[in-house]
């Protein structure tokens, strides 16, 4: 009987040690061209924190661009068509044959502060699920507003979501100190954020750009790996 308990226990303690390392928030290191990036995937958008794993231990993200990048709005990357693509060219198109459903979790307080991760999509017109590309994501950036600010940005929110969407007042507060995106909130997926590295995002953020808003100069993840 002594053997069999001491057995059982055993049992238990390794299901609640791997229970607890499952549940534990991934971190994703991107070394680019200017700096290391880490983030941190959130536990509580599973869809997209398995796919973005999955792509990192794929090597899918080593040596692609990040190909869209607008001043005090966000830094995008995971566009495949970039990994060889010669200067000028038009990006953005390039995906894999996949979507991953939205997971909006504004009630748990995530939302587009400065240094989310997110999920660009296609529009609405030809997304209305408002499901993720597979592996494009942007790092959010923004700019700081003031209570007039929000109030039309909220305006804008209550038409383009049926008024689903409301900043709380503890929103309100982030956006007005730290910055963010909030005219993207409960239409993008937002699934990690920046824990390390942020000022790098700055410096990429700042960088000079063509008409399609590619840098001049590329901006490139040299490899992303699971830390």
């Amino acid at each position: 009987m002594k053997t069999t308990r001491i057995l059982l226990f055993a049992l238990l303690a390794g299901a609640l040690l791997l229970t607890s390392c499952q549940n534990k928030n991934v971190h994703v290191v991107l070394e680019t061209t200017m700096g290391n990036i880490e983030l941190k995937l959130y536990d509580l958008t599973p869809l997209h924190r398995d796919n973005f794993r999955a792509l990192v231990k794929e090597h899918a993200f080593d040596s692609l661009l990040f190909h869209r990048v607008i001043r005090d709005f966000m830094i995008q990357g995971g566009d495949p068509d970039s990994k060889y693509a010669e200067p000028g060219k038009v990006l953005g198109d390039g995906d894999r044959d996949y979507t991953v459903p939205a997971e909006f979790r504004l009630e748990d307080g995530i939302f587009h502060r400065r240094g989310v991760l997110a999920a660009a999509r296609e529009g609405d017109d030809v997304n209305p699920e408002q499901r993720s590309s597979a592996m494009q994501f942007y790092i959010v950036w923004g700019r700081v507003f003031d209570d007039e600010g929000l109030d039309r940005i909220q305006l804008r929110l209550d038409a383009r979501t049926d008024g689903r969407v409301k900043l709380t007042p503890e929103m309100r507060e982030v956006y007005k100190t730290v910055g963010g995106t909030p005219h993207l909130d409960g239409q993008y997926t937002v699934f990690g954020e920046v824990v390390s590295g942020l000022d790098v995002v700055d410096a990429i953020q700042q960088v000079a750009t063509d008409a399609n808003d590619r840098p001049l100069t590329d901006v490139r993840i040299l490899r992303a790996y699971v830390k």
